[in-house]
């Protein structure tokens, strides 16, 4: 997700710390931004390098500012406080960015500095409180593959012990342009990642090149998809992955009788 302030480290966000209780985070933010002017500090008469108030010292450029420094700590608190108020009850559709800045005891410029509007906060808020995304080496295939559909089914377990995630994600789908957000930002780079782990192992010689690497794709994560989505009280067990990989390379055919 990129805000007004850059793009945001979902991971320094996770590991920003909490909010102690009654603390302001504000003051981790910086100065408000009504309170800051960015006007240039003056230099004074008879500075110790010579120059005068109407000639400034010419001093080395420094290096370009990026934005105020951002605080993990606000950041924490903004979705703590999104997620304290769905499980007191609030659904997506009834929180505004007053009543969140309100709760996190923060501005509302300080919440529109990390997300221009709620669908991106709220995609932001999901997928804090999924499984992050497991590292792949980005040059196999099988093997990244195997990794993709394993987390496929974590998540999956985790939705299933998450009444609140699992709620969520039932609210999501009801407002499209909170799902288009999380469907773009979310679903999509995580099957192109896969197709790509797909044409890796195509390349290499461990699936077939005859067929079109989208169908392979559809092919593995499907029965994954079902299991987890489509039959909510189906077993996930913890060799499901390399169960349904097997079975994909085995073929479905009877095995020739001798």
């Amino acid at each position: 997700m990129q805000g007004q302030d850059g793009e945001r480290d979902r991971h320094g966000v996770r590991n920003g710390g909490d909010r102690s209780p009654g603390t302001s985070v504000g003051a981790p933010d910086g100065a408000s931004a009504e309170a800051s002017t960015g006007a240039p500090a003056e230099v004074p008469a008879g500075a110790p390098d010579g120059t005068s108030a109407g000639a400034p010292a010419e001093v080395p450029d420094p290096e370009p500012r990026r934005g105020r420094p951002r605080s993990a700590a606000a950041e924490r608190a903004i979705l703590d406080a999104v997620i304290a108020l769905l499980e007191a009850g609030e659904p997506l559709a009834g929180l505004s960015i007053e009543r969140i800045a309100r709760t996190a005891g923060v501005g509302k410029a300080t919440i529109y500095r990390r997300w221009p509007d709620k669908e991106e906060l709220f995609v932001d808020v999901v997928r804090d409180m999924e499984p992050d995304d497991p590292p792949v080496s980005g040059t196999e295939g099988l093997a990244d593959l195997r990794v993709m559909l394993e987390s496929l089914r974590t998540r999956g377990l985790a939705q299933r012990s998450s009444a609140l995630l699992h709620n969520i994600f039932a609210q999501m789908k009801s407002h499209p342009k909170l799902w288009n957000e999380y469907h773009g930002t979310v679903i999509a780079p995580r099957r192109l990642a896969m197709v790509e782990a797909v044409r890796r192992a195509v390349a290499a010689g461990e699936l077939r090149d005859d067929l079109d690497v989208e169908l392979i794709d559809d092919l593995f994560v499907g029965p994954m998809l079902v299991r987890t989505v489509h039959r909510p009280d189906a077993p996930l067990p913890d060799d499901l992955a390399d169960r349904i990989i097997t079975a994909l390379l085995q073929g479905l055919a009877p095995a020739a009788r001798v």
